[in-house]
């Protein structure tokens, strides 16, 4: 079993940075791919930016685009989401998730965290 663990929300002004994290650990895993979701509340879950455990693709929804990065750091089989220039409709519950397909679909996902909350205050 593959276990992914977010860390880094938390309370943030408009305008300020957030890095979240998401630790992967359990039985030898190598995702292809690994993605950051959200949902704010009301919402579907969104897709907002996936890379290639690689690290040769990466891709991101339009509206954090510029904004947030997502990165990967192997030998920690960590992935981390900084988010920069936030805004008040980026408060929303982040779930990082792994999967052997480089998707922005949610379905397309094996493994998902317990989610992060993000808030920003306008």
């Amino acid at each position: 079993q593959v276990q992914l663990v977010e860390s880094g929300g938390g309370l943030v002004q408009a305008g300020g940075s957030r890095r979240l994290s998401c630790a992967a650990s359990g039985r030898t895993f190598v995702p292809y791919a690994m993605g950051w979701f959200r949902q704010a509340p009301g919402e579907e879950r969104e897709f907002v930016a996936v890379l290639t455990w690689s690290g040769d693709s990466t891709y991101y929804q339009t509206s954090v685009k510029g904004r947030f990065t997502i990165s990967r750091d192997n030998a920690k089989n960590t992935m981390y989401l900084q988010m920069n220039s936030l805004k008040p409709e980026d408060t929303a519950v982040y779930y990082c998730a792994a999967g052997t397909t480089y998707s922005i679909r949610g379905r397309d996902y094996d493994y998902w965290g317990q989610g992060t909350q993000v808030t920003v205050s306008s």
